[in-house]
Parts: structure tokens; sequence; C-alpha cells
């Protein structure tokens, strides 16, 4: 799973075509690899969940069939890892929240898979997402905004833009890559 300190180049493919999950792809891989040059591809993913997860199992596996389905679609040897993002909602002792899945599976096959933190939901969302709304069209009714899943999200409005879903993903991201930067100890 390292990367040959000789490479130049680190390719992606990227599970969604939602430019703040490719910018954050490139962002995260970018910082753990400050020395190679990020190239992403992007590819529609499958993720075999609902559109809206309601539960961290969902949300995980949603993200890692999307990179298995990058996986699996593409013909090429040159993408060094597929990645895959994916945002879901549950209820925890402090109610609901939403928070992302991350999947990250490298060339040989290893999988990596993080998780992002809680966002507490307001209670007047939760309602509408069990009555089968998605996340980001729920906070654009909330706040007046236009397609926020494919801007700051429903953090970013939440937050007051403090975070953003792009930050989010990123910080997953990082923390899933740990063993890449150090497979001797993983």
């Amino acid at each position: 799973m390292p990367i040959n300190n000789q490479q130049d180049e680190i390719h992606l493919c990227v599970g969604s075509m939602n430019p703040v999950k490719i910018a954050a792809a490139k962002h995260a891989f970018a910082l753990m690899f400050p020395k190679h040059s990020i190239q992403c591809t992007a590819k529609n993913a499958l993720s075999g969940v609902p559109d809206q997860p309601m539960s961290e199992s969902e949300t995980r596996l949603g993200a890692q069939n999307r990179v298995r389905f990058c996986s699996e679609q593409t013909t090429t040897t040159y993408i060094d890892y597929f990645v895959a993002m994916e945002g879901g909602v549950d209820v925890f002792e402090e109610g609901p929240c939403t928070f992302a899945y991350v999947a990250i599976l490298s060339q040989t096959g290893t999988l990596l898979t993080g998780r992002s933190a809680n966002l507490p939901l307001p209670k007047s969302v939760y309602p509408r997402l069990q009555a089968h709304e998605e996340l980001g069209s729920v906070m654009d009714d909330m706040f007046n905004t236009d397609n926020i899943k494919q801007k700051g999200g429903a953090i970013g409005l939440l937050t007051n833009h403090v975070a953003t879903r792009e930050s989010i993903y990123i910080q997953a991201l990082v923390l899933a890559l740990a063993p890449a930067l150090h497979p001797e100890l993983y």
C-alpha cells in the first residue's frame, strides 16, 4: 500500500461526480503526500443504499460499495487509489446527527475506512429524513439555498461555514490514510 517515493503522481478515482467530494479527495491526498502531484478522475458510482442513508451501517456500506464499484468498473491500471464518501444520519444519545463515512481502496486491494465527527441536527429535520427526503434538500428548504449538498452542505449552514462538507470529508480521509503512511505499523 505504500506509495513509491520516486513516483511524481498519485492517480485517484473518486466515486462521485459531486465537486465537493472530488475536491476533498484531492486536498486530503495532497496533504498526506505533499511531494506528489494528485490527479483525479471521477466516476458516478452506485452506493447500493438509499439516497439518504439512515444509519451508521448503511452509510459505511454506501462508501464501501461506491469504492468497490469504481474498482470493479475501472479497466485502467494506473489508478493508485479509489476513493468514496457517503453522508448519512443516525440517532444517538444526543439525538439525530449527520456524519460521513469514507472508503479508500488501494490498487493492491487494501481497504481503509474512516468516519467523520457527528453534527447534531435540528429537531425539525429528522422527521423529514424519515419521510425519505435527502438532507441537502431539507437544508435548501430551511435556509433558502440551492443545491447545498454540492457546496458547504448542512455542516456549512449549521456552523456558519466554520466547518463545511468538504472540510469534514478531508479530515476523515486524512485520518483513514494514516495506515498508508505507516504500513509497517498496521
